[in-house]
């Protein structure tokens, strides 16, 4: 994970309050209206599903937001690999408390083990290639941390947090700056002036882009081999050399991963990994003693 310490606490408690805000309004009424509040209970994590679970730390820090007195038993950790049937952990505490979280818990969870599993699939194509796979900023607004976090589970890579973090050169800021040149001499001056350290990733959408690019590649952290077949990827990856890192981008599947690694490029980017999940199966079911 690229967040910092203090960035990663702040905007984990920033997303935990705004969707108990969202939520639970001024009251939980369902529970209010049947569950005395001195009402002690228990449930389980119950796993129907098969995957990569994640999520388990997030589920830690929301039931304790909710109720600093509330215990959790772990079975499973974070990336570990569970199966139906599976218990991940057990929590026992207020009920009340319990079923506030519950949903928020299931939610959260259920989305980041789908994600967390369909990265480590392509994590799995690509072992011995030495290609590593990379998020993108096409994620849910408002909780990416936890999409990205999920990535970073499953055996992925962060590419960039933001805009704010990683300059990024894309076809509209070319053709808007009036070209390659044009963009990252800008962009360098502009780094200059207000004495900012930021890596600079240029996409190119052919050939005669990258050799552009390469003449001024000693500003460029990474090229960004957008939308190109396998043999113009392994042109373009012997044209670079050492020059610049490489990364192949561009309606990339499971089922090509390998052949583009196979290219010989450093990273490859994939919104699939947050875009395109299926929520793992999940349920919170209480234990009757």
């Amino acid at each position: 994970m690229k967040y910092s310490g203090s960035q990663f606490e702040r905007e984990q408690d920033r997303i935990i309050a705004n969707a108990i805000r969202e939520d639970v309004g001024d009251g939980d009424h369902s529970s209010l209206a049947c569950i005395p509040a001195s009402a002690m209970g228990k449930a389980r994590l119950l796993v129907k599903d098969t995957g990569v679970v994640a999520g388990v730390a997030f589920a830690k820090a929301v039931f304790h937001k909710v109720d600093p007195n509330i215990k959790i038993a772990t079975c499973f950790n974070d990336g570990d690999q569970v199966t139906h049937g599976d218990e991940v952990f057990h929590v026992s505490g207020s009920s009340q408390s319990i079923l506030l979280a519950e949903r928020f818990v299931l939610n959260s969870m259920q989305r980041m083990s789908a994600i967390a599993t369909k990265t480590k699939t392509f994590v799995e194509k690509l072992e011995g290639t030495g290609t590593k796979i990379l998020d993108t900023r096409k994620t849910t607004p408002g909780i990416r941390l936890l999409e990205k976090w999920a990535v970073h589970i499953g055996g992925g890579v962060n590419h960039r947090q933001g805009l704010y973090d990683v300059i990024m050169l894309k076809d509209n800021h070319i053709d808007f700056a009036g070209g390659i040149t044009q963009a990252i001499r800008k962009t360098v001056a502009y780094l200059e002036e207000l004495g900012r350290d930021l890596k600079i990733i240029v996409e190119a959408r052919d050939m005669e882009e990258i050799k552009e690019i390469l003449e001024s590649h000693e500003h460029v952290y990474r090229i960004l081999i957008d939308n190109f077949n396998y043999e113009d990827t392994r042109a373009a990856v012997k044209l670079i050399g050492d020059k610049c890192l490489t990364e192949s981008s561009g309606g990339i599947t499971l089922d090509t991963v390998r052949q583009y690694a196979e290219c010989g490029v450093d990273y490859i980017s994939s919104g699939a990994l947050t875009h395109s999940v299926y929520n793992l199966d999940l349920s919170l079911k209480a234990v009757h003693e």
